[in-house]
C-alpha cells in the first residue's frame, strides 16, 4: 500500500506510520471558537506524537433544511482557517462543493476534502485534485454512503487521470441502511487499502441519523449518536485504518451543526489515547 506525505509537513499516512489525527470542529462558528479547539488538540496530540490536521469547514452546503447554520462562507471562513494554521504552526483540512472553490481553498488547506454526497461529481473532482497538485497538497475522498469499497478504484483512476496518482486518502464514514441509519462494515476498510491509498475512518458521520432527530423519528436536522464514535473509531482502527477523523465541540448540545454526533473537547484526549494504544496493537 502506498504512503503519502503531505510535503510541507513531513507528515506521513499509511500502514506502519503514526495514527494520522484529522481533528476539528464540525464547522467555523467564530475565530475564537477555532483557536480554543485547535490549541487543545495540538497539545494533545503533541502529549501523544501523533500526526494533527486541523480541520473545520467554511461551509455545509448538505443541510436538511435551508435553515439549518451553514458557517462563515469561503471568504472569511478560510481567513479563518489560514489564521489557525499560522498560529499553530499545523496543516488544515476542509471541503468544498463547487469546483471555482478549488482554487482558493487548496492555497490554504494541505488536505482539501471531497464530501461523500459529491465523490462523483467529475467536475468537482477534477478541479480539486488539479488545484491539490498545483499547492502539493492531498486529497481526502470520503466514500459515498452509496458506493461499496470497491468502487472508490474508480474515484482513484478519475484522479490520477486529471492531476496524478498516489495523492489520494480514502475515507469511510458508513453506508446508507434503510432510511436514517448508517452502518459501517470494517471489512470495507481492507478493501479500501487493497487500491493502494491510506484508509481513514470518519467516525463522527458515521454514527448520523440522516433526516432523523432519532431512530425511527424524523425531523428538520440529522440527528447522531454520540456515543457511538469511540466505539466506531476503535473497531476502524483494529481493522486497519491508517488515520483517524473526529470532530470536538467544547459544548456539543450548544454546537451549530452536527452537534448530536461530534465529542467534547475534553473527551480528546483520553479517547486518542485508546486509539493509538489500539492501532499499535493492530499494527496498521
Amino acid at each position: 500500500m502506498t504512503t503519502l506525505t503531505l510535503p510541507k509537513w513531513n507528515l506521513p499516512i499509511g500502514d506502519g506510520r503514526k495514527l494520522f489525527c484529522i481533528l476539528g470542529l464540525n464547522v467555523l462558528e467564530d475565530m475564537d471558537l477555532a483557536m480554543a479547539t485547535a490549541a487543545h488538540l495540538k497539545e494533545v496530540t503533541a502529549a501523544l506524537d501523533l500526526p494533527f490536521v486541523f480541520k473545520a469547514s467554511f461551509d455545509k452546503a448538505n443541510r436538511s433544511s435551508i435553515h439549518s447554520f451553514r458557517g462563515p462562507g469561503l471568504a472569511e471562513g478560510l481567513k479563518i482557517l489560514a489564521a489557525v494554521k499560522q498560529k499553530f504552526d499545523v496543516p488544515i483540512a476542509t471541503d468544498l462543493h463547487e469546483p471555482g472553490q478549488a482554487e482558493p481553498v487548496a492555497e490554504v488547506a494541505d488536505l482539501v476534502q471531497i464530501p461523500a454526497f459529491l465523490v462523483r461529481q467529475t467536475d468537482l473532482v477534477v478541479a480539486a485534485a488539479r488545484a491539490t497538485m498545483r499547492h502539493e497538497g492531498l486529497l481526502h475522498v470520503k466514500k459515498a454512503q452509496f458506493l461499496a469499497p470497491a468502487d472508490c478504484r474508480n474515484i482513484l483512476m478519475k484522479v490520477a487521470e486529471a492531476a496524478k496518482p498516489d495523492m489520494t486518502i480514502l475515507c469511510e464514514r458508513g453506508s446508507a441502511f434503510g432510511y436514517g441509519n448508517l452502518v459501517v462494515d470494517m471489512l470495507g476498510i481492507p478493501e479500501m487499502k487493497k487500491l493502494g491509498a491510506p484508509v481513514t475512518i470518519d467516525a463522527t458521520h458515521a454514527v448520523q441519523l440522516p433526516g432523523a432527530k432519532s431512530m425511527g423519528e424524523l425531523g428538520s436536522a440529522a440527528g447522531g449518536r454520540r456515543e457511538g464514535v469511540p466505539v466506531i473509531a476503535a473497531a476502524a482502527v483494529a481493522a486497519g485504518a491508517n488515520g483517524v477523523f473526529l470532530e470536538f465541540h467544547p459544548d456539543p448540545d450548544k454546537a451549530k451543526c452536527d452537534g448530536p454526533s461530534c465529542l467534547p473537547l475534553a473527551s480528546a484526549k483520553a479517547l486518542l489515547t485508546r486509539l493509538k494504544a489500539l492501532h499499535a496493537v493492530a499494527g496498521a
